[in-house]
């Protein structure tokens, strides 16, 4: 029956969605989160299980439960349901001792960003302690004087943000070795939910309203970009991850997709 569903959900997808070509990625029932980067692919379910993919085929990433997951130039670190932070070493993922967080992102350039539960202040973990950590010791983050719900970085054009009121932000530098940043721009237009930043300098994000948008004009010179260009699907959208010209999608359905343009 889920298969039936999947299907029916997948060719309405296809009929709607005109500047992407959308199939159902290889099939991960559930799919709640996912994150691609430097030609990785992980993802979580809605029972906090974490995998990677291998060929057409997902499997378990070590055996910590965790709700959020990502890959970078860093490592594959994530977040559990108690909002301890845990990196991937050696096929495990080990706690990072410090603070909580509710979200983090290895993304940028080998410097990891995370957003704080309950007070949603944003803090990031410098290169050396984010390449280094092996499981052994606690690491200290550095406070970045902002409040964020969701925060992705990029190596090319800085780091985006989306507030506790749903207004974007970027970054237009940030140092990888001392985690200072500089020029918050607001980016005006649209409240979103939740914003990636790609390898490339790609950024997509999901609204309020579960609808999927790509940010068009980013450029060194510009990394506000010119504007929101919406991208049709024919259901509401969760998460959003994209790399190597390849967009993954994450469904309020728990469908998981991949696109190309």
């Amino acid at each position: 029956m889920k298969a039936v569903a999947a299907l029916f959900l997948l060719l309405c997808c296809l009929a709607v969605s005109h500047a992407w070509r959308c199939t159902e990625a290889p099939r991960l029932f559930n799919a709640d989160q996912v994150d691609a980067g430097m030609g990785k692919v992980v993802a979580t379910d809605i029972y906090k299980r974490a995998y990677f993919l291998s060929g057409r085929n997902w499997y378990r990433l070590g055996t910590t439960a965790l709700k959020h997951v990502t890959v970078g130039p860093s490592g594959t670190w994530g977040t559990s349901a108690s909002n301890r932070v845990h990196k991937l070493v050696a096929g495990n993922f080990k706690q990072v001792n410090g603070l909580t967080m509710q979200q983090v992102d290895a993304g940028g350039d080998g410097q990891v960003v995370g957003v704080r539960p309950s007070n949603y202040l944003a803090y990031c973990l410098r290169e050396a302690y984010a390449l280094g950590y092996t499981g052994v010791g606690s690491v200290g983050w550095t406070y970045l004087a902002r409040k964020l719900k969701y925060y992705s970085c990029g190596p090319l054009y800085g780091c985006w943000g989306v507030d506790t009121s749903s207004r974007v932000y970027v970054s237009k530098a940030i140092s990888p070795t001392t985690c200072r940043t500089s020029s918050w721009t607001t980016v005006s237009g649209l409240a979103m939910k939740m914003i990636e930043v790609a390898t490339d300098g790609n950024v997509f994000g999901v609204s309020t309203r579960g609808k999927l948008y790509q940010r068009r004009g980013i450029s060194s010179s510009r990394r506000e970009g010119t504007s929101w260009v919406y991208v049709p699907m024919c259901m509401s959208v969760k998460h959003v991850s994209y790399d190597l010209r390849q967009l993954w999608v994450v469904t309020t359905s728990r469908l998981l997709m991949t696109c190309t343009p």
